[in-house]
């Protein structure tokens, strides 16, 4: 196994983590960013508010983009046998 093919394969691995986690992260900031505006409007100084929202608006991202999700982890996943394949010849 050569330096390039590990470089390789954790670049795909933190690539995959990325695109994975990025629909669930924006879900939540966006709405704690909307939280926030609203909290400085309103001058409600209260930190559990966001709480909330956020957990909501994470599983409604993750209900929405699982199939996506499963359908992109498959593919690494496959990619990743086949790549270990290719390593034992």
């Amino acid at each position: 196994m050569t330096p390039e093919l590990v470089v390789q394969l954790a670049r795909r691995s933190f690539e995959a983590t990325l695109m994975l986690a990025a629909p669930l992260l924006l879900a939540s900031l966006i709405i704690g960013l909307i939280i926030s505006i609203f909290q400085a409007v309103t001058s409600i100084n209260e930190a559990t508010l966001a709480f909330a929202p956020k957990i909501i608006a994470v599983m409604v991202a993750m209900i929405i983009f699982f199939p996506w999700m499963m359908s992109y982890m498959s593919d690494f996943t496959r990619e990743i046998y086949s790549f270990i394949a290719t390593m034992r010849r």
